[in-house]
């Protein structure tokens, strides 16, 4: 299939063919998400010929995998009896020690999580063991690879890693509710996004979860709970706490003068992937804009039911993250067992931030200023970072 518009209608016949015949493509409903995108996509985000082609490649591969997750709740209706118990999830902005925190906690085996190859590749290849994903794990690294050497400086944004713990906002995306403004600029889209309810996108992330669970399970893999990581959730926080309720928030905290140019950075390099001379100021306005918004909207939710939540602050992360693991096990009311914190401290020494190189940027490149930068998140910082 190759075209020079996604049609949403091609994108599902090319599913269809692929999958082999299936035609379920399951609830809660993808296709007025597909068809925003599609339409923004078109007429909006000035995609390269590379770069479309590389997104009707994903679309395709998410609607395939919706079919193929609808087959396998079909052949084992048990998968949908699996418990997700109330999730420690992550949130804060890139660059304020989420991942570090998400893969420590990972350590612990009393954790699932979800490392970069599962949440890529969450349904098992046809005639693949769903006990032992390897071709699902081989074609995730060589994809890192291919990534990494593409384009080293994505390396020193995220530490890319196909097998250790990532977000859960690939598996989000299956439901065509989710930050595609990642990808591309997209603002008809988001527009709609934000004007839409997003339950559906919550809904279809449970669903997921019950089946890599399962597939888990299969594995020999047991655990009491998951960690899950994701800055997508701080402009949702009230939806995540009434679709996972018990849900245990970690929020971590660093001065958006430092983090808000990074993320632009990382989105212009990313649109840079799909797009055809990406303007880069338009990634600093969408993506200060946006974070603004998610900032206000968890603080407006932790007015009102503050007892989820546990702050971490990024320097304190950086330079006593043992002590910071502590309290927040101390949080969680669970206990530190020996063979979890020697686990992390052997992971921790094994991925030292100082064997990456810097991420250089400034915030002028992105049409951002100190000063602007300030003054937006005025609020936020007085009480999270000048307190």
């Amino acid at each position: 299939m190759s075209s020079d518009k996604l049609v949403p209608d091609a994108l599902e016949a090319a599913a269809v063919e692929q999958s082999g015949g299936l035609k379920n493509f399951g609830l809660p409903p993808h296709r007025p998400g597909l068809e925003k995108l599609c339409a923004s996509l078109n007429d909006e985000a000035n995609l390269s010929d590379f770069g479309r082609g590389l997104l009707q490649q994903k679309i395709v591969e998410m609607l395939v995998n919706r079919l193929r997750i609808e087959d396998w709740f079909a052949k084992h209706p048990e998968i949908a009896q699996e418990t997700i118990a109330a999730p420690v999830v992550i949130v804060g902005l890139p660059r304020t020690g989420t991942t570090l925190l998400q893969r420590v906690l990972a350590c612990d085996a009393r954790f699932y999580s979800m490392p970069w190859w599962e949440s890529r590749y969450p349904v098992p290849f046809p005639g693949e063991d769903v006990k032992a994903p390897v071709q699902r794990i081989e074609r995730a690294r060589g994809e890192v690879q291919v990534m990494v050497e593409a384009m080293p400086k994505l390396l020193s944004i995220h530490p890319m890693d196909a097998d250790q713990a990532d977000e859960e906002v690939m598996l989000m995306e299956h439901s065509f509710r989710a930050s595609f403004n990642a990808y591309a600029n997209v603002p008809s889209y988001m527009d709609w996004l934000h004007g839409t309810d997003e339950t559906p996108a919550y809904e279809y992330l449970k669903r997921v979860l019950q089946f890599l669970q399962w597939q888990k399970r299969q594995r020999g893999v047991s655990a009491e709970r998951w960690v899950l990581k994701a800055p997508h959730h701080l402009l949702r926080m009230g939806l995540l706490l009434k679709l996972f309720p018990g849900a245990k928030i970690i929020q971590t905290h660093r001065d958006p003068v430092d983090t808000i140019p990074s993320i632009a950075s990382m989105i212009h390099t990313l649109w840079s992937i799909y797009g055809a001379a990406p303007d880069a100021k338009a990634a600093g306005r969408e993506w200060n804009e946006l974070m603004v918004r998610a900032f206000h909207h968890t603080m407006e939710v932790r007015e009102q039911n503050p007892a989820p939540f546990f702050d971490v602050r990024f320097i304190d992360t950086v330079k006593k993250p043992f002590e910071v693991v502590q309290a927040i096990y101390g949080f969680l009311g669970m206990s530190l067992t020996p063979q979890a914190e020697q686990a992390m401290r052997a992971w921790m020494e094994k991925n030292s931030r100082d064997s990456r190189a810097a991420h250089d940027y400034k915030p002028e490149d992105f049409g951002l200023s100190v000063e602007q930068l300030k003054r937006d998140f005025a609020d936020y910082r007085k009480k999270y970072i000048e307190a």
